[in-house]
């Protein structure tokens, strides 16, 4: 095919790793064998470049080159999990990650994550400020890993906040493409309900489910559970804090610096005017369901 290409556009180049630059002057594209190639844009007509589009994909080329072992997981996933010469050797996860556009490079951040593991892992972008860390899991290895500690030393080195989704680890591939959008997907609606910055996939299911219900059920929670306490900002603040904390008064009250004794009038003005003691498990749950609503309520 580059052959071919190769003929009607005299311009085009494969791109070499040691030989070549990405230049702004070329328009580059990803061929399906994954080869990177560039036309010069003064040869270019938009309809060639929508042609070209059409079965070439355009390549970003503030994006590092994808390597070999990136290149393969990308085809594992779009095949959805049915290909034949590769397979994941261990139980892998999907971690998404974001940060601000334009604040960082994207070969920056690849090579300060890569600081954390025993080896490089696979990073595929979707965009310039937004990816998929691939990690494998390696008990003997890297089981001290912590993203929490990831995001203090990033934050600290290139004073960037960047936010991680963390999803489960996984022994099978049947369904990995399934499973890469919906961590793609997910994590933008995740970090709208939480300003922590790293959630880990089982702490957000709760605003996964809330986020698929309709807007009339979740209104319907917001009036019959929090009533005219949903405009109490402080008061909610606390009961939300005090569930973040597993329903621990000292740690709640170590978190919000106040003294257990006016957390716990807090809790009691709560359950006087709902009738419902977020001290006990179940009904704490279905007050953090209300809450979450509450985030996201439609008049």
């Amino acid at each position: 095919m580059i052959q071919q290409l190769k003929k009607i556009f005299n311009s085009l180049i494969r791109y070499d790793e040691e030989n070549n630059v990405l230049s702004d002057n070329y328009q580059w594209f990803l061929t399906g064998e994954n080869e990177v190639i560039g036309i010069d844009k003064k040869e270019l007509t938009e309809k060639d470049v929508s042609i070209l589009s059409s079965f070439l994909s355009p390549y970003n080329i503030n994006l590092p080159i994808l390597t070999k072992e990136e290149q393969q997981w990308k085809q594992l996933i779009h095949s959805g999990g049915q290909l034949a010469y590769f397979n994941a050797e261990t139980a892998f996860r999907f971690v998404h990650f974001t940060f601000k556009k334009n604040e960082l490079e994207p070969i920056t951040f690849k090579e300060a994550v890569h600081e954390f593991f025993s080896k490089p892992v696979p990073i595929l972008w979707e965009n310039e400020h937004e990816g998929i860390i691939i990690e494998e899991q390696s008990p003997q290895l890297d089981e001290g890993i912590s993203y929490e500690q990831i995001i203090d030393v990033l934050m600290s080195d290139l004073y960037v906040k960047i936010n991680f989704f963390v999803g489960p680890f996984f022994n099978e591939q049947e369904n990995i493409k399934q499973h890469y959008e919906l961590i793609i997907t997910t994590a933008p609606i995740v970090f709208s309900y939480s300003d922590k910055p790293v959630i880990s996939y089982i702490d957000a299911v709760p605003s996964m489910l809330i986020d698929r219900t309709e807007p009339a059920f979740r209104n319907e929670l917001i009036r019959v559970i929090l009533g005219d306490l949903a405009l109490d900002e402080e008061l909610l603040h606390t009961i939300q804090t005090f569930m973040q904390c597993n329903l621990n008064i000292s740690v709640t009250a170590k978190e919000l610096y106040m003294h257990r004794n006016s957390l716990h009038y807090r809790l009691d003005k709560f359950n006087e005017k709902t009738g419902i003691d977020v001290r006990q498990f179940h009904e704490a749950m279905t007050v953090y369901l209300a809450l979450l609503s509450n985030m996201h309520k439609e008049d």
